[in-house]
């Protein structure tokens, strides 16, 4: 007596009667997979530590992710390596119930800065969507020689030209956006400001209100606290044009760099080997979800203006971030420590 044949095999041979070819097979395997999915809670990877920038941007997106999904979703830590522990152990996952949160440097110029890194932000990891930008604010402090309340970007770019290496800027470290960006607004500007990394961008800030630096380009909201308490000067924004971010900063373009425009910002990727049917379900709910005005209005206060893009989208923003900071790593011969 035959035995009762199973749903796949059944399918299998329904196929195989109309000549179906095995690829047919193979997509529908997959559709009737993405059916079940998920079947587990979902991993959000965060390669920085609870209470970080993208920490707390993972954390606002995983309720309402979770109740998309109808499965717990879980933020996991990984920290170190300026995010690239946390992007590695996502291209590496293969259980497709883990996705990660990064920054523009995991998914752009991480191999460029150091060879070594484990894994290939270009092969090993798929654009889910770009979450947030935002601009940096090119600070200063008020007490610094010829900085007054009338002072202009373009007398600072004056001052900061006749004052060549003597002045110092400050960053997160080398090979941040902070650090590279710097490094293009001086091939932009033709001044010459010596680098001095530190741990973050509040060490930053502190070391020029102590007067060890000259210049900075700060968060918007670290820069806007200073701003107001009247202890840091705003000279304009990195973006092309306003901000709402820092509304009454002017782009840098006003101030005579013409063609300078930087941003950081974060993203959600998959491991490359997640079925494209699973990413492109998760990231219609993650647009879905970061363009409530709940979220945005959350995600705004963290200090981002919603992207929200499409994969495509992110994707090409990836590869115009990697030409263009990577032309700045080579000019420079930058390399991570």
């Amino acid at each position: 007596m035959s035995q009762p044949m199973s749903r796949r095999t059944a399918l299998a041979a329904a196929l195989l009667a109309t000549g179906a070819p095995v690829a047919g097979w193979a997509q529908s395997k997959a559709a009737a997979n993405a059916e079940v999915w998920p079947s587990k809670p979902l991993r959000i990877i965060v390669g920085f530590p609870a209470g970080s920038s993208p920490d707390l941007t993972a954390r606002t997106i995983a309720e309402p992710l979770s109740k998309a999904l109808g499965q717990p979703v879980v933020v996991e830590n990984r920290v170190g390596a300026g995010g690239n522990i946390g992007a590695d152990a996502v291209s590496k996952a293969r259980d497709n119930h883990t996705i990660g949160l990064m920054i523009n440097g995991n998914l752009t110029i991480a191999k460029l800065l150091n060879p070594a890194v484990p894994y290939d932000p270009q092969k090993d990891l798929a654009p889910l969507t770009l979450v947030g930008t935002s601009p940096l604010v090119l600070t200063v402090p008020t007490n610094l020689p010829g900085i007054t309340p009338q002072t202009t970007g373009q007398d600072f770019f004056t001052l900061a030209r006749n004052a060549g290496d003597k002045w110092s800027y400050g960053t997160p470290g080398v090979g941040t956006v902070g650090h590279i960006g710097t490094e293009l607004l001086k091939s932009r500007s033709n001044i010459n400001p010596v680098h001095v990394p530190y741990p973050g961008y509040p060490q930053v800030a502190t070391a020029m209100l102590g007067g060890q630096l000259q210049m900075a380009l700060l968060p918007p909201a670290l820069a806007q606290a200073q701003i107001r308490s009247g202890k840091l000067r705003g000279i304009g924004v990195t973006s092309t044009g306003r901000s709402p971010l820092a509304p009454d900063l002017p782009p840098l373009s006003e101030a005579g760099i013409r063609g300078f425009s930087l941003e950081i910002w974060n993203a959600f990727a998959a491991p490359s080997t997640m079925p494209a049917a699973l990413r492109e379900r998760l990231s219609a709910m993650l647009v879905n979800i970061i363009r409530t005005d709940e979220i945005r209005a959350k995600l705004f206060q963290q200090g981002w203006q919603v992207a929200a893009t499409s994969p495509e989208g992110l994707s090409n923003r990836i590869k115009a971030d990697t030409n263009l900071l990577g032309g700045i790593i080579a000019m420079r011969g930058i390399k991570a420590e």
